[in-house]
């Protein structure tokens, strides 16, 4: 996450740059075009850096989802063995049916 954050500030720093290149060139007659395109930048930096910032968070919030219902699908085959084996093999049975059915 904190690389995406980082590329999005370069690109940041890049657009604001090359705006004001281009306002230089075209002089002073630009200048609030020049402000407004400043302002539309950090707008689309910040949206851009809260999007990763949550991206990143949901996806610890699925890593650890995903270790708790690991965790309780092994407990549950320790604990019937032969229940999970016969779940198992229905389920299988049914994916096949399903498949070769097509």
């Amino acid at each position: 996450m904190g690389k995406t954050v980082t590329r999005i500030g370069n690109a940041s720093a890049e657009a604001h740059h090359t705006i004001d290149k281009v306002s230089e060139a075209t002089g002073p007659a630009v200048d609030s075009v020049t402000t407004g395109a400043h302002q539309v930048v950090d707008k689309l930096a910040g949206v851009a850096t809260n999007a990763a910032e949550t991206i990143g968070a949901k996806s610890e919030q699925l890593k650890l989802a995903q270790n708790r219902m690991t965790g309780t699908a092994r407990d549950y085959v320790r604990e019937n063995p032969l229940t999970s084996v016969g779940i198992a093999v229905a389920g299988g049975f049914l994916l096949g049916r399903l498949f070769n059915s097509r």
